[in-house]
């Protein structure tokens, strides 16, 4: 019995008489017993309070550090008919190897001299280009004559309006002094008859002076006429200048027009010319993948497509290749109340199936068969699988991690966190609280 009070039992009471009293009364090995006991407890009760490390585990595979790094499929980019392979599953190809080689099954393309015709068809077309470019400077040089010839013309017809000015003035001073020697017959005329009548001038006196007066005013008549046929040349001099504007600005309004026509013909013709060299680079691009290549130095893992004579479409798979040169990497997943707890740098204890393990969870620095790896990269959005991506770099300052890994081999991870008393860790784990959260030293310097 524990004899935790001053008031003892076996004072009042016998504990002879009692069989359980006899059995347990004052013998040698069950004292040995109790101080087994209390060696137990004593070394549980400073059990808890040895440092435990704080983890958060997860499982994932071995994956490479670059995108361009993991293993890959190799697409056709135009649809064909397979008709030689090049390689064997297992062999090792250089960056530009042939891998396969298809035929063509477009009818659009199963001309053999598509390429040479649609040269031929580009060339025509440029030629075409040469001579609308020819007829519009022809126009342009028709256009200049006749602007030329427009302006001698218009030349020519002002200077007959003016000289039909020059003639209306001419035929008006020649009427007006046929006008001032008409009044001067007729004076002279009224003259004679009244001297005639006083017998101061003869008879033929005064018929001399009418028939001079007649011819004046026949002068007159005529001088009028010619008057009048002098203002006529002018409203035809006029009207033949209006006329010579509106005809050669026909003439070089149809010019223009067929210009313009001409500039829309090249323009049309360089928009084909152009149209066409687009289609002969694709052809001639296209003609380059029936050879399908190797993107980059590997191994060719399997080949997706098999036989001869088998049609594939565009973007069908037709092998799969692993890089010669990667990085490796570990990809985990791990629960989403543990992301938070994660950072970027901090440091991982990383183990591959296949390989002999001993893990203390709590004591990494005891853990047998572990390698050292460093947080590189968190995905902030849920996986599929309801887990949060980590990726996981090999730490440069731990031991390497082995070259027999391949890619796709299983892992398991424990990121290390804070350093708690075991008791702590207990308390925490039966209440399904999450691990204390904290900030690595690293942040901590940068903030």
């Amino acid at each position: 019995m524990l004899n935790i009070t001053k008031n003892r039992i076996d004072q009042f009471v016998k504990l002879e008489q009692f069989k359980s009293g006899q059995i347990f009364k004052e013998q040698k090995h069950y004292k040995v017993i109790r101080k087994i006991i209390w060696a137990f407890v004593i070394i549980c009760a400073l059990f808890l309070f040895l440092p435990w490390t704080q983890n958060i585990q997860g499982t994932g595979n071995v994956t490479t550090l670059k995108p361009n790094q993991r293993p890959q499929t190799i697409q056709t980019i135009i649809g064909g008919r397979i008709e030689k392979w090049y390689v064997n599953e297992g062999d090792f190809v250089k960056k530009g190897d042939t891998i396969l080689f298809i035929s063509e099954i477009k009818e659009d393309y199963l001309d053999p001299n598509l390429i040479e015709n649609t040269g031929n068809q580009v060339k025509a077309k440029e030629n075409a280009v040469t001579s609308y470019a020819d007829k519009v400077k022809a126009l342009e040089a028709q256009m200049g004559a006749i602007q030329n010839e427009k302006n001698l013309k218009l030349k020519q017809a002002q200077n007959k309006l003016k000289q039909s000015y020059l003639k209306v003035q001419s035929d008006s001073i020649d009427f007006e002094a046929t006008k001032t020697q008409l009044k001067i017959a007729k004076t002279q005329y009224t003259r004679s008859v009244n001297l005639n009548k006083e017998g101061l001038k003869p008879m033929t006196d005064v018929e001399e002076k009418r028939m001079k007066l007649q011819e004046t005013e026949a002068k007159i008549i005529t001088q009028e006429n010619k008057y009048i046929a002098s203002k006529n040349e002018v409203l035809n001099a006029t009207m033949e200048l209006n006329r010579i504007s509106a005809e050669y600005a026909e003439k070089t309004a149809k010019t223009s027009s067929d210009k313009q026509t001409a500039l829309s013909s090249q323009f049309d013709t360089e928009a084909q010319v152009n149209k066409l060299k687009n289609q002969y680079k694709n052809y001639q691009i296209r003609n380059g993948l029936y050879y399908i290549t190797a993107p980059q130095d590997g191994y060719v893992n399997r080949a997706l497509q098999s036989g001869i004579g088998e049609t594939i479409k565009e973007g069908t798979a037709v092998v799969s290749i692993m890089p010669a040169k990667y990085d490796i990497a570990v990809e985990t997943y791990i629960e989403p109340m543990d992301f938070p707890l994660i950072n970027k740098g901090e440091k991982v204890r990383v183990w591959f199936d296949g390989w002999p393990t001993i893990v203390f969870s709590g004591w990494p620095d005891v853990s047998y068969g572990t390698f050292g790896g460093i947080i590189v990269a968190k995905e902030n959005f849920i996986s599929p699988n309801g887990k949060y991506r980590v990726l996981i770099a090999p730490d440069p300052k731990d031991k390497k991690w082995p070259k027999q890994l391949s890619i796709g081999a299983g892992t398991q991870t424990l990121a290390l966190l804070d350093d708690v008393p075991i008791w702590f860790e207990i308390w925490r784990t039966l209440n399904g609280f999450p691990p204390n959260f904290y900030q690595p030293a690293t942040e901590n310097t940068k903030k």
